[in-house]
């Protein structure tokens, strides 16, 4: 009687198992999406870096080169 209030009549749901599967898929997606965006977004912060790395050098006030 406990198993049949709980729902186990028949085994496993075949809906359950389909939607897990799915949202299974669903999350996997999402994980690699969000490799995808924080890669992408290191390399932006790279280039940014990079750019006010040369903005922070003021060409007028160059010392001379030694030869």
């Amino acid at each position: 009687m406990a198993k049949a209030l709980l729902g186990y009549v028949g085994g496993p749901d075949p809906r359950m198992l389909s939607e897990m599967r799915r949202l299974q898929q669903r999350v996997q997606d999402l994980e690699n999406e969000l490799m995808k965006l924080q890669a992408e977004n290191d390399a932006l912060i790279a280039v940014a870096d990079e750019h006010s790395l040369l903005n922070s050098i003021d060409l007028d006030q160059r010392e001379p080169a030694l030869t």
